[in-house]
C-alpha cells in the first residue's frame, strides 16, 4: 500500500530552512523512520498546517501522501487515492474543519493498525 520511496519527500514536508537546507539531525531523525510512522507524521502535519491555515502546506502534504500510493494493493490505494482528492476538494473549498476530522480519522486508524506510539 505505500510506495518504499516514501521517506525522502517527507523530510522536505517537514520544513526546510530558508536557505533550502534541511537540518541534518532532523532530515537523519526522519529518514530512520519506518514507513508507517512517516505517514502518520505526515497526517500530523496536514492537521497542523490545517489549523493554521496554511494551504500551500496542506496541498504538499496531500501531493506526498498521494505520490507515496502502492498502487501493487489496488483496490486498498485507490480508496485512498479517491479520500485524499476529496480532501483536495475540502481544502480548495475551505472546508478545513471536515478536510480535519477525515484526517484525524485516518489518522487514528493508522495508529490503531500499527500500534504506533505519537
Amino acid at each position: 500500500m505505500i510506495n518504499q520511496n516514501v521517506k525522502e519527500p517527507v523530510s522536505k514536508a517537514y520544513g526546510i530552512k530558508k536557505d533550502g537546507h534541511i537540518p541534518q539531525y532532523l532530515e537523519q531523525e526522519v529518514l530512520s523512520w519506518p514507513k508507517e510512522k512517516v505517514i502518520l507524521k505526515m497526517y500530523d502535519l496536514f492537521i497542523i498546517s490545517a489549523k493554521k491555515g496554511d494551504l500551500h502546506k496542506m496541498n504538499r502534504v496531500l501531493a506526498e501522501l498521494i505520490g507515496a500510493l502502492n498502487f501493487d494493493y489496488e483496490e486498498t490505494a485507490t480508496r485512498l487515492y479517491r479520500l485524499y482528492e476529496y480532501i483536495q476538494r475540502l481544502v480548495f473549498h475551505k472546508r478545513y474543519d471536515e478536510a480535519i476530522q477525515i484526517v484525524q480519522e485516518l489518522r487514528n486508524a493508522w495508529n490503531q493498525a500499527f500500534n504506533i506510539e505519537k
